[in-house]
């Protein structure tokens, strides 16, 4: 099964873990979509990622660096004028996380428009499952937002699937209404939902995973699952699935990202909801514990091969 994810994918500046030194940080890379991809990459499924990247050496490594984790960047573009992203990460006691970013002038922002986007999207058309965000609408211009949307439901009128993360950053947006308008034309063209309960909060005052689910539900986007951080998540059937243990997180970064991995590989490999839900627990349990959105795998990381 062919899965392609779009988004936008950057840089990321770290302390590393135990050093207090301000001149001191670590590269890496990180992205919603490009999280998830990674993670799904890792337990064997076939992965593409659709974005564009600057004509840098620091680009050129990333393409390296995900393709040793299983990626196919066939579908990277570059584009010769514009730089990757960037965004610094810290954290605080509670390994909640805090994000400065520069990302303004991202190649990703051009995917739709640069040389070769034709052939890589009549690439993308070709996919079973189309994976993307609110994060990929908020960087894409308006007509490069209805060409994604007349993407999807090509591939979902073939038979494939379409899924889609409510993950909202309000920075990103002119208005809320611009955001709302954007999630709610994805919804009518998306199989499979995952809001998170403080996002949905934030951007549309949602206020219980009961009404998020309601509402994309009502859309037309049947499999919804609402996240509901520490206290697990709310399946479609108004189900609460806790983690398997409570953790004292080191990084949250990248949990929502792992939890969509663990969860979407689940199902695509014929997994029911609920234990999907616990695969994506158990998965965003042990990203949590290390620094960085994408820790480096380890020999106990919960991946489940195909």
């Amino acid at each position: 099964m062919r899965i392609v994810f779009i988004g936008e994918a950057m840089l990321e500046l770290s302390r590393p873990q135990g050093i207090n030194d301000a001149n001191i940080w670590r590269m890496g890379y990180g992205g919603d979509t490009l999280n998830t991809a990674i993670h799904m990459a890792r337990s064997g499924h076939d992965v593409a990622y659709f974005t564009a990247l600057g004509a840098d050496p620091f680009s050129d490594d990333l393409k390296t660096r995900w393709r040793a984790e299983g990626i196919d960047t066939s579908l990277v573009l570059t584009d010769p004028l514009r730089t990757t992203g960037l965004y610094a990460i810290s954290t605080d006691a509670h390994g909640e996380r805090n994000f400065a970013y520069w990302r303004s002038d991202s190649a990703a922002r051009q995917m739709f428009d640069l040389s070769g986007s034709e052939a890589a999207v009549a690439e993308v058309a070709q996919a079973d499952v189309i994976a993307y965000s609110l994060i990929t609408l908020a960087i894409l211009a308006p007509t490069a937002r209805e060409k994604l949307f007349a993407l999807c439901k090509h591939v979902r009128g073939s038979g494939g699937k379409i899924v889609f993360d409510g993950n909202y950053r309000p920075r990103l947006w002119a208005a809320p209404a611009e955001a709302i308008a954007a999630r709610d034309a994805a919804l009518a063209c998306a199989d499979i939902g995952l809001p998170t309960l403080e996002d949905e909060a934030l951007l549309a005052g949602a206020r219980s995973a009961v009404a998020v689910a309601a509402h994309w539900q009502g859309l037309g986007c049947d499999e919804t699952l609402v996240k509901l951080g520490a206290n697990g998540c709310r399946l479609p059937n108004g189900q609460i699935i806790a983690p398997p243990r409570v953790l004292s997180p080191l990084d949250t970064s990248g949990a929502g990202d792992a939890f969509n991995g663990g969860y979407l590989g689940a199902r695509l490999s014929g997994a029911n909801v609920a234990d999907a839900a616990m695969q994506g627990h158990r998965l965003a349990g042990w990203v949590v514990m290390h620094p960085g959105a994408i820790p480096p795998r380890t020999t106990y990381a919960p991946y489940v091969p195909l």
